[in-house]
């Protein structure tokens, strides 16, 4: 059987983009089955987010100014970090978008890129993830023959009313042996490598100067979140 849920279009695409999307913490009592079940904690995780998005859907709806409409985002916008944070593999996943200049970069570099890189995520779509109207998720069991594998495929689909959009969550056992998102693929596009090229474009129209890139991408994100 499949598991559905409701949920805003776009929220698991680009919290996904976001990376990578749907990272929330399984509740304390499922946390050790959600483990060793990618797809059990996908749907929790679902679950759970769609439930701090109504929450602050509707606080940011009656906040009475702007302040406090501020204020409420910022925290928004910290509760979805640490939500993201234990799931998805930010250290992992800033890194291969570094590409080939992660092996050039300083430690203090890398240190900067995946903090602007997760964060600007967060804010740049967090935003957006309110404005969503209601599609049914459904998240799909695994084949038998990726159950014992260390690398799996969840797959979701959002359906909406013209239209259905795959959403694929590549996701390993890290040392640990929890499940960690380290990849996502909406509608046949690969975000991971999306990001990738994203930041070798960048690192090559600043002749490699990977502080100009990392500032550069903090700038974008945050011009993308004013005017979205």
């Amino acid at each position: 059987m499949t598991a559905t849920a409701r949920a805003p279009f776009g929220c698991l695409a680009r919290l996904a983009a976001l990376l990578l999307g749907l990272g929330l913490v399984a509740p304390a009592g499922c946390a050790e089955a959600a483990a060793a079940d990618p797809t059990r904690l996908v749907r929790e995780v679902t679950d759970e987010l769609l439930a701090d998005i109504a929450a602050y859907r509707d606080a940011l709806a009656q906040a009475p100014d702007e302040a406090e409409k501020e204020r409420l985002l910022a925290e928004y916008y910290d509760r979805l970090a640490a939500r993201l944070e234990p799931v998805v593999d930010f250290d992992w996943i800033a890194l291969n978008v570094m590409g080939p200049y992660r092996k050039v970069a300083t430690p203090e570099q890398r240190r900067r890129f995946r903090e602007v890189f997760a964060r600007s995520l967060v804010e740049t779509y967090g935003r957006g993830l309110l404005t969503y109207s209601d599609q049914e998720i459904v998240v799909h069991p695994l084949p038998p023959e990726e159950r014992e594998r260390r690398r799996v495929v969840v797959r979701q689909e959002i359906r909406g009313v013209d239209q259905t959009y795959p959403l694929l969550y590549v996701m390993a056992l890290d040392r640990t042996g929890k499940w960690r998102v380290i990849n996502v693929i909406i509608n046949g596009i690969n975000l991971g490598q999306t990001f990738r090229n994203q930041f070798l474009q960048a690192a090559e129209r600043e002749g490699g100067d990977l502080d100009r890139v990392i500032a550069g991408w903090r700038v974008e994100a945050e011009s993308t979140t004013e005017n979205g």
